[in-house]
């Protein structure tokens, strides 16, 4: 016959030899020797929100300290590779080009996922990724130094070699463009490529991390290459395009916003580059390019957009801005209003990142305190009552 020992009994003794000293624990029955305890101050979650913000950060900082990779740049490989398979896969097919555009950018996509996993738990690896990351997918101080660079052959009166700079930043044809056409079309490219090539990386950073910051230059870099509406790529490009408007569209707005704000910086006025972007920034055939371009407009006070020759065709494109037509000192403010605009945004997807990171670091232990019911003991009581009742 079992023999049973109440349950009222074996509580107190428990209790009894907690407070007699034998170091027996009353919840568990182990010795106080073998039970981990809590730690209040370590860090959890809650102390381990900075490797992706400080990534962003230190990224950013390289690029306009250092400028681009001089060799191995991560982005030229890319092109390289997407280069190499679009002579294999083209076709004048819609499908085919959609086919094309996720075989480029799912592996970039899945190899970033792998790494960014391999990081978890290694706070000091992920800010040392991300920072590389990000240096690689931001493109302001190469933006600067090209735009500058045309700038100062306008001053200089050298047309022809402002002409010969102008493809390394945009695509339309620069033969026969004049001083006023090549300052536009310098300042229309900043204007773009601001989002393009510093806010949107930051802030798909802050959103989703290592796969964020290669994804979206993955996309960026395909639409660059295929993502036109005439011509060879006008079917082939299509999925890329539209793929690029959809990573692009709140990267463009906040462009847009954070252009407004900085105005003082470039000498504009906020209120003019406000009433800018509000009544021309839809107009352009872009949905997300003409918010960056009609900021700009507002705050340098001159007006943009016109006719571009692109490989033989040309496009005409409705004005933005009600201002003058812009000149070399502009483009000057442009870079400076595009760097103030990087700043910013850097600032803000930093301390998104704060908010929304989860770096794989182990949570906290609970302290005893915080078990329900108040104390070890309470709930050691309710245990074995439970016990008690199965039992009977």
């Amino acid at each position: 016959m079992p023999i049973v020992v109440p349950v009222t009994l074996v509580v107190p003794v428990t209790r009894l030899a907690g407070v007699a000293g034998t170091g027996v624990d009353g919840r568990s029955g182990l010795r106080d020797g073998s039970r981990r305890r809590s730690r209040p101050g370590r860090p959890g979650r809650q102390g381990c929100r900075w490797p992706v913000a400080g990534g962003i950060a230190a990224g950013v900082a390289a690029d306009a300290l250092l400028g681009d990779p001089r060799r191995g740049h991560p982005v030229a490989l890319f092109g390289r590779a997407a280069q190499a398979l679009q002579e294999r896969a083209y076709a004048d097919s819609r499908m085919r080009g959609l086919v094309y555009a996720g075989a480029c950018v799912i592996p970039v996509l899945g190899s970033a996922a792998v790494a960014d996993q391999l990081c978890r738990g290694r706070p000091w690896a992920r800010l040392a990724l991300t920072a590389a990351a990000a240096w690689a997918v931001t493109g302001a101080a190469s933006l600067a130094a090209e735009a500058d660079r045309i700038r100062s052959a306008l001053a200089a009166g050298d047309l022809p070699g402002a002409r010969a700079a102008l493809p390394s930043l945009c695509g339309r044809d620069p033969a026969g463009l004049g001083e006023p056409e090549l300052a536009r079309a310098v300042i229309e490219s900043v204007a773009e490529n601001t989002s393009d090539g510093a806010v949107a990386p930051v802030l798909w950073g802050a959103l989703a991390g290592l796969p964020g910051l290669a994804g979206y230059r993955a996309v960026n870099t395909l639409d660059s290459m295929v993502g036109y509406s005439s011509g060879r790529y006008a079917r082939f490009g299509w999925a890329a395009a539209r793929l690029d408007d959809v990573v692009n569209w709140a990267p463009a707005r906040l462009t847009g916003v954070l252009a407004v704000v900085c105005a003082p910086v470039a000498g504009g006025s906020p209120v003019a580059a406000w009433r800018a972007l509000r009544a021309y920034g839809g107009r352009h055939p872009s949905p997300n390019a003409g918010r960056c371009e009609a900021a700009f407009a507002g705050v340098l006070g001159v007006r943009l957009g016109g006719s571009n020759v692109y490989d033989g065709t040309t496009e005409r494109r409705p004005w933005l801005g009600d201002g003058r037509a812009p000149g070399p000192a502009d483009i000057g403010r442009a870079v400076r209003l595009s760097r103030a605009v990087t700043v910013a945004a850097t600032g803000i997807a930093a301390l998104a990142s704060m908010i929304t990171e989860d770096c794989g670091c182990p949570s906290p232990r609970k302290s005893p305190r915080s078990w329900k019911g108040g104390s070890p003991q309470a709930e050691s009581g309710r245990a074995a009552g439970s016990a008690g009742e199965v039992g009977g």
